[in-house]
């Protein structure tokens, strides 16, 4: 079949020349002009270049509007453009019936029509021109196919069935054309049809499980469960290694609301052998998903999982899926192992480095994480998306020089244009720069990342606590931080921070509003903002209540030699009164 090309170009800068009017008779020089263009219009298509493609059609056509074969491949580029509006498709419909007209039993430009007029919601006009296709190619099963569906989109499924019929007598009984049948019946809510059809299949082949299935689909829709669950075992009894029988079953089941003959069968599904790995995939996703969302905490998925990866070693998406389980259920470790597998079979997946990083991080196993950030580098050097993760990790574990280096290979290799992320990059060099003591370099960089996009309020945060960790222009970092603020009033971070701009100005009553703010928002059960908020109680006279926040934070970090002074004396340290 010939190939049409979209081409998308202005709608208002084409149309004028294709102003309607009275066409008159070409002069021979034109036709021929016209004809040349044509031509070397389909060379411009072949050669994939879709403007100069439509351009030589426009001017083919302005030169012999009478060209129907001009007008044909005009009229369906311009239906392809985006946006068209109904009269500009209505004027493009027009310039391909002149050629329907003209010349009916061209097969790929009347075939090309009709799906026109199908796509533009005029089925009778479509079926119209496939029924004169069809009468010159009695014995093209696809154009008769195309025929039952246009009646069917009419609305005629009685003269649609009528087709399928034709089609059956000439080629045989198929799973697809009986759908496209049952399909008809029940839109016609004719029970005795579907149900008659059906069995007319399954008598060719009483022993096809997907036969067998298919019928007591076509029962149960019509509410005979127990004459539906009949054909159900019998497809299991002819084929008990058939996979798809237990997930039938199950989804039978399913709507019959027995999730515990649901479970046995999805269960049974997704341990037989014979069950598609894409299929598997989809019906374990589901499933493991219902099973966390009960609160299940037996060994079922996990065995699931091991009967999987046994029959499917070299499967990623199935060891992908084991890890997102492992995640859920906090198995950082043992989630991380599976990552690896996926990175083994696939090696350049930078999504999958990322997730692994995040997944070690997240099980507090920092060196992991910078090993696996290593090994993605390597196979991903160009991945500005992973530089964004593993400068993160270096600055995390107080390896803020190879954080720099991190951000400074980054920003080397970003688009200019893309000032939001260099933005970033800039206030992740400014978080290091500070940390390692430099805060007069820091500033200016905070200050280089909001020039260059000043809409950052993670920058603006940052900026904000260090500036007020340091005891500098707080009024600055007031004003920023009610920025980051209002733009994420949700934000623990964002409150944390303003809560300490406020206790650093010494204005105890605000900082106490918007850390018990940051700890109702706090899904993290932060240590620092759990300090900050003991520190301002102490602040505030209620020093009892300020040990108690300060030793939950203890437990959260119960290496942090300032939070333990705290705990011991029963109030802030020397350097922070």
């Amino acid at each position: 079949m010939r190939n049409i090309i979209v081409v998308v170009l202005v709608v208002g800068l084409l149309f004028p020349a294709l102003a309607w009017g009275p066409v008159g008779k070409p002069s021979d020089s034109d036709r021929r002009k016209a004809e040349y263009l044509f031509l070397e219009a389909q060379r411009m298509k072949s050669k994939g270049h879709p403007d100069a493609f439509f351009d030589l059609l426009s001017q083919a056509h302005a030169l012999d509007p009478t060209n129907t074969a001009v007008s044909f491949y005009l009229g369906y580029c311009l239906l392809s453009m985006r946006n068209t509006t109904k009269e500009q498709a209505s004027q493009a419909l027009s310039l391909m019936k002149d050629h329907f007209v003209e010349a009916p039993t061209d097969l790929y430009e009347t075939t090309f029509y009709s799906d026109a007029q199908m796509m533009v919601g005029h089925p009778a006009e479509a079926l119209q021109a496939l029924k004169k296709l069809s009468e010159t190619n009695p014995n093209k099963l696809e154009l008769q196919v195309r025929v039952a569906e246009a009646y069917a989109r009419t609305g005629d499924y009685r003269q649609s069935n009528a087709t399928y019929d034709t089609i059956e007598a000439l080629h045989g009984k198929s799973m697809a054309v009986t759908n496209k049948k049952i399909s008809n019946f029940v839109a016609m809510n004719d029970s005795a049809g579907a149900i008659a059809e059906m069995r007319g299949l399954l008598a060719t082949a009483p022993r096809n499980a997907s036969y067998n299935i298919s019928m007591g689909g076509v029962l149960q829709h019509f509410g005979l469960n127990d004459s539906a669950l009949v054909y159900l075992d019998r497809a299991q009894q002819y084929e008990p290694d058939n996979g798809y029988t237990y997930l039938a079953k199950a989804q039978y089941y399913n709507l019959m609301g027995d999730s515990v003959q649901y479970d046995e069968q999805i269960y049974k599904a997704l341990i037989s052998e014979n069950l598609d790995v894409d299929a598997k995939v989809e019906v374990l996703t589901d499933y493991t998903r219902q099973l966390l969302q009960s609160g299940d905490t037996t060994q079922r998925v996990t065995h699931l999982f091991e009967v999987l990866i046994d029959q499917h070693p070299h499967e990623a998406h199935i060891h992908d899926l084991y890890s997102e389980y492992l995640v859920v259920r906090e198995k950082y470790a043992a989630a991380a192992e599976q990552l690896g597998y996926v990175l083994d079979i696939n090696p350049t997946d930078a999504a999958g480095w990322r997730k692994l990083m995040l997944v070690n991080i997240m099980g507090e196993n920092l060196p992991a994480a910078l090993a696996a950030a290593d090994r993605a580098l390597a196979y991903n050097p160009d991945s500005l998306d992973l530089y964004r993760y593993i400068a993160p990790i270096y600055y995390q574990m107080k390896e803020y020089d190879r954080a720099l280096d991190i951000y400074d290979r980054a920003l080397a290799m970003i688009d200019s244009t893309d000032v939001e992320l260099e933005s970033d990059f800039l206030g992740g060099k400014a978080d290091a720069y500070f940390s390692m003591g430099d805060t007069l370099k820091a500033f200016d960089t905070y200050e280089e990342a909001l020039k260059l996009y000043p809409g950052n309020f993670g920058v603006m945060n940052n900026y904000a606590y260090f500036l007020a960790l340091s005891g500098r222009d707080l009024d600055k970092a007031e004003r920023m931080s009610a920025i980051a603020v209002k733009a994420y009033p949700n934000s623990a971070t964002y409150l944390d921070t303003y809560a300490w701009v406020f206790f650093k100005k010494k204005n105890y009553s605000m900082a106490l509003m918007y850390i018990r703010s940051a700890i109702d928002n706090d899904d993290t059960h932060s240590a620092d903002v759990l300090e900050h908020y003991g520190d301002i109680l102490f602040v505030s006279g209620e020093t009892e209540e300020a040990q108690k926040q300060w030793q939950k934070a203890l437990e959260l970090d119960p290496e942090n030699a300032r939070l333990q002074q705290k705990v011991k004396t029963g109030k802030l340290n020397d350097n922070e009164q």
